[in-house]
């Protein structure tokens, strides 16, 4: 049985019993209890592998798990309920794409459809979405630069773009940012990416979880586990979402 395997029926039994005396209770025959005579003793046999009917579970490892999924169970209940895109009215695509992702990259999971992308599909792997943006600033000057949707979720407060106060753009500290006017360039390393800004065919991205190469050239494929989707909207002059999934096992 590979790791994963051990994992799968490590969950099971967990989540079968709520303590491990049930499951220990569990694997005990009433032929054990008649020959041993106490509950007590047949419990250490089933425990040490002299005993049971089934999977030997050591107690370190059910109460570790038990914990683990408990907190995994406490930290999604409360991502579901900090979705900053939660009960919006959104009207523009690009603010309908973000919100259909805000979820897996805060938490690292995926659960989209299919109607988002079939590299995508209800695959339980991590997700880190890179988001293009050109468009005019405040100042009237035009910038673009590609931005680590996950980061900038952790490190500030999405509230303000979902409910239209203010329009995301890129910053000189995203993982790119250009000035079209005054020519100034930036590229910043996320802990999430890792920028390649000396590749002779263009900008490149690493994630750094599986070291894929996410490559954000239109013209080129984006890559092992990746979809570049271009958003219509009336919000930028251009947008694209970059999805890239990882596969590497954790």
């Amino acid at each position: 049985m590979d790791r994963d395997e051990g994992l799968t029926a490590l969950d099971n039994i967990v989540t079968q019993f709520n303590t491990y005396e049930d499951f220990l209770d569990s694997q005990i025959t009433t032929v054990d209890l008649y020959y041993l005579e106490d509950e007590g003793l047949a419990r250490q046999l089933v425990e040490l592998g002299y005993r049971g009917t089934g999977e030997v579970v050591k107690r370190e490892d059910f109460e570790a798990r038990k914990a683990a999924i408990e907190i995994a169970r406490l930290a999604e209940r409360t991502q579901k309920k900090t979705l900053t895109s939660a009960g919006k009215d959104l009207q523009d695509n690009f603010l309908k794409a973000l919100a259909v992702r805000e979820e897996d990259n805060r938490n690292g999971k995926v659960s989209l459809n299919q109607q988002e992308s079939d590299a995508v599909h209800t695959l339980k792997k991590q997700l880190a979405t890179v988001i293009f943006i050109r468009d005019r600033n405040s100042h009237g000057q035009e910038v673009s630069g590609y931005i680590d949707y996950a980061h900038r979720l952790k490190i500030e407060d999405f509230e303000v773009y979902f409910s239209e106060k203010r329009r995301l753009l890129p910053k000189p500290t995203d993982m790119s940012f250009y000035n079209w006017n005054s020519h100034i360039a930036v590229w910043n390393s996320t802990p999430n990416y890792q920028v390649i800004a000396d590749n002779p065919e263009g900008l490149l991205f690493k994630y750094k979880r599986d070291r894929k190469i996410l490559n954000v050239d239109p013209k080129a494929s984006p890559g092992d586990n990746s979809t570049r989707t271009p958003i219509q909207t009336e919000l930028y002059i251009q947008a694209v979402i970059f999805d890239h999934i990882s596969r590497r096992k954790t």
